[in-house]
């Protein structure tokens, strides 16, 4: 999943806030609000800048930026955002590198999963003609198509899945979850490096859902050490092939187990973290318990509680 990052005036943000009313959560140090709408988590800060995270954060982007000034916007946060050590080099783009990115972060029920891959130069034009791209431009049965074409490529890849019942004793633990996304990438990118050897890359670029430092911090506290070449980048997988390669592969995992929930339930469990989740939550309680829900949801979203209402 990416990080869409936009600046507003106060008097805009003011607007979303009063138009997010209803889905307002716990607002994080040094933000104005934070809403889980149905498309999107949508986080606003002092400084201007907006993030839309979520399953189908574009859905929420286009109700406040207009053709006409999001490149304006994004001319602000490349402003804001300095390069610095992590930055990429824009020759990356173009050369033999690993992509990492994740799925199911803001989704209440199912796993989060994190898929990194290695792309060498000669495949790139190969990969844009089979259409990988930025997986939220693409369908899901499009994603999980992509994906089995990947695999058959053999494109080096790995994938981690930290599913339900980890995640809520992580979070129980006292990990944020931005800590386990960094573990899962710092993982699935050392089972890479095991697995593609001695081959050539130029580096490394994860999809940036935290600060570097934040995210160095978080797997140095687990004895983890950043690969030499580690880049940062948010809205990676619009520029790098090798992170739209890790994104599909991160997406299909998930949808795959999404069904596997919904098979397993008798249930058709809905992605993202909508009111339909809310009725969802509140039909699973009624028919199964609420003990249940450690096995297939992030109990610790708000969701939990707004499901209540429908019981």
């Amino acid at each position: 999943m990416s990080q869409n990052v936009y600046v507003f005036t106060k008097e805009t943000i003011e607007k979303m806030k009063q138009y997010y009313h209803n889905s307002l959560t716990a607002t994080p140090q040094g933000a104005i609000f934070r809403s889980k709408a149905e498309n999107a988590v949508i986080t606003a800060y002092k400084s201007g800048k907006v993030l839309f995270q979520g399953s189908n954060p574009q859905a929420e982007i286009v109700k406040w930026v207009s053709e006409a000034n999001e490149q304006e916007s994004a001319a602000k946060v490349n402003k804001v955002s300095s390069p610095t050590l992590y930055t990429p080099p824009t020759s990356l783009f173009a050369a033999s590198h690993i992509g990492s990115d994740e799925a199911g972060t803001g989704d209440y029920f199912g796993p989060i999963t994190v898929a990194c891959a290695y792309v060498d130069s000669s495949q790139i034009a190969l990969l844009k003609e089979l259409g990988v791209k930025d997986s939220k431009n693409l369908t899901d049965p499009t994603i999980v198509k992509l994906a089995k074409e990947i695999v058959q490529l053999k494109i080096p890849y790995s994938l981690l899945v930290l599913h339900n019942p980890k995640y809520n004793a992580l979070q129980k633990k006292g990990w944020s979850q931005g800590k386990m996304k960094a573990m899962l990438h710092h993982h699935a990118i050392e089972k890479l490096l095991r697995k593609i050897g001695d081959l050539n890359y130029e580096g490394i670029l994860i999809d940036q859902f935290c600060e570097p430092g934040v995210y160095k911090r978080h797997i140095t506290s687990e004895n983890g050490i950043l690969p030499d070449k580690t880049y940062f980048m948010t809205k990676a997988e619009s520029y790098s092939i090798a992170v739209a390669t890790g994104s599909i592969i991160a997406r299909a995992s998930f949808v795959k187990e999404m069904d596997k929930l919904s098979e397993q339930l008798g249930i058709e469990i809905p992605k993202g973290a909508s009111k339909k989740v809310d009725q969802t939550i509140a039909r699973i309680i009624r028919e199964k318990g609420e003990g249940i829900l450690n096995s297939c949801a992030k109990v610790h979203f708000a969701n939990t509680q707004k499901a209540r209402q429908y019981l």
